[in-house]
């Protein structure tokens, strides 16, 4: 059995968690992805791509990930239709967003996603 070595442990990076306060979060990496591989969307684009996602629960992470400034909700004049779309901070995700296709490829068998985004 492993012991520790030191008696206090370094606290965590807070902009880590906060970061993965909202990232932690069910499907708020699915929107993202969707949104990278997809472009601008509307909600019931969204809502088809992640199925078992309910629409209530999808408006809620919209909504957060508006408020973490990674996703964008825009509307049109003289129209009813809304999109959504990553702002620059939620486009700056596309080289994670690629590091954990590669890691679930190497690591989750199987076939790999082949998705180009």
């Amino acid at each position: 059995m492993p012991t520790s070595q030191s008696t206090t442990a370094e606290p965590i990076c807070e902009k880590f968690v906060a970061t993965f306060d909202v990232l932690g979060r069910k499907w708020n990496g699915l929107i993202i992805e969707v949104l990278l591989k997809d472009g601008p969307s509307r909600f019931k684009d969204l809502a088809q791509a992640i199925t078992r996602c309910s629409d209530r629960v999808l408006v809620e992470r919209l909504k957060e990930l508006e408020m973490a400034d990674l996703v964008a909700r825009k509307t049109f004049e003289d129209s009813a239709l809304i999109m959504y779309e990553l702002t620059e901070r939620g486009e700056a995700m596309r080289p994670m967003m690629t590091a954990i296709h590669e890691w679930s490829d190497k690591y989750n068998g199987g076939n790999t996603c082949n998705e180009a985004m």
